[in-house]
């Protein structure tokens, strides 16, 4: 699954075909420790306080509140396992290896109230079509490990170019952040204004979820592990503007779904690119102004320079 081009990039090459029953297990396996978080943490605009973040070894929880103490819960895709530990110093390990979603989550569960954070899930997915309950679910069983890790490794780099395109914006953004109901990585600018009611339409996924998700006007984008051969890079806007499907974007291999209503960038195309940085920084670029534009937002007051400190910032280095 690796190669030369990968190794000289950075940018992991994994076909969605080599490891579709992995990423299906994994993408329950992570419903299940962000629903941890979701029961745990205060509510955040826009369930910003469900996520999961990427780490120098996997995806994260971040710190999560519970009773007068902390825990947090971390995949760790270096060496295969599930790290829960508590502000007691209290900590314990799971192996991430090949076993049903049942067995994980029984896993989890047991192990979370050994350390005395008692906690109760919603017990079955969100977001995905015929969704099995985690305590029954059999079906999906496989981890291949070094599949796992390379995923995280293009998250690693997605979440790199990311970052840098979250930094020229002064106006509300979320983080960089990991959604575990549709298994993306997201980072979504708003205009400020109040958007119309979202009419839904996720699977196993009630109303209310969208119309929290949804309640401010937004250009969102990210990488999912679907979309394309290798996965993509999705780019959207919320209400879309009209003419915004029709909105020349870059670079030239970006195509508007019909079936996503959004953007799609595919990801081989960053990957085999001489500057991949660039090539998802003018998608990223080209996405947005296109809904800023068409959805009449004040950009000169949301947007700035990421650089304005420089000059200042290295003469200090250097006193």
């Amino acid at each position: 699954m690796t190669d030369q081009k990968t190794r000289r990039t950075g940018w992991p090459r994994l076909r969605v075909a080599d490891w579709v029953e992995t990423r299906d297990t994994l993408h329950m396996w992570t419903q299940i420790v962000g629903k941890v978080r979701l029961v745990n943490a205060p509510l955040l605009n826009h369930w910003w306080q469900v996520t999961l973040y990427v780490t120098p070894r996997g995806l994260t929880t971040s710190t999560i509140p519970y009773a007068d103490k902390a825990f947090d819960i971390e995949f760790d895709f270096i060496d295969h396992r599930l790290h829960i530990r508590t502000s007691d110093g209290d900590a314990r390990e799971l192996a991430l290896a090949a076993k049903p979603v049942a067995r994980f989550y029984t896993e989890v569960m047991e192990t979370l109230s050994e350390l005395g954070v008692r906690t109760t899930i919603w017990p079955s997915p969100n977001e995905v079509p015929g969704a099995i309950p985690f305590a029954e679910d059999q079906r999906h069983t496989s981890y291949d490990p070094n599949a796992a890790q390379l995923f995280w490794r293009q998250l690693l780099q997605a979440n790199r170019v990311l970052v840098q395109f979250r930094s020229r914006f002064a106006g509300k953004v979320s983080p960089v952040h990991f959604f575990w109901g549709a298994m993306d990585l997201a980072c979504s600018r708003f205009s400020g204004r109040k958007a119309p009611s979202h009419p839904g339409g996720a699977p196993n996924c009630p109303p209310f979820v969208n119309l929290e998700g949804y309640s401010h006007e937004v250009a969102s984008c990210g990488f999912w592990p679907g979309g394309g051969e290798e996965g993509a890079f999705y780019a959207y806007a919320y209400p879309e503007p009209t003419g915004y499907a029709e909105r020349p974007v870059g670079p030239s291999e970006v195509f508007y779904s019909r079936d996503f209503n959004q953007f799609l960038l595919p990801y081989e195309t960053v990957a085999d690119a001489a500057n991949p940085d660039q090539v998802l920084t003018e998608f990223l670029e080209t996405t947005y102004v296109a809904a800023a534009n068409l959805g009449g937002w004040d950009r000169a007051a949301l947007e700035v320079d990421p650089h304005r400190w420089d000059d200042q910032r290295l003469a200090a280095t250097r006193s």
